[in-house]
């Protein structure tokens, strides 16, 4: 038996942390796709405001299963 699976490119960002973007991207992402595989992160970069990192964020290829 085979599979098909689609690419789907997303972007997420936090006050906490490269870590919790990627966590809350996922989350987000399991909520609207059904049969989430991986993810690989492409991008990371913060948001500076006043010398100090104010959003970390991550751009992201998250995979997932079709049904048949």
């Amino acid at each position: 038996m085979s599979s098909v699976a689609r690419v789907t490119e997303i972007t997420s960002s936090s006050k906490k942390g490269f870590e919790d973007a990627v966590e809350s991207g996922i989350e987000r992402a399991c909520k609207t796709l059904d049969n989430v595989t991986s993810a690989w992160i492409q991008e990371m970069k913060v948001d500076i405001e006043n010398g100090k990192v104010k959003h970390w964020r991550v751009n992201m290829k998250v995979t997932f299963v079709l049904k048949d």
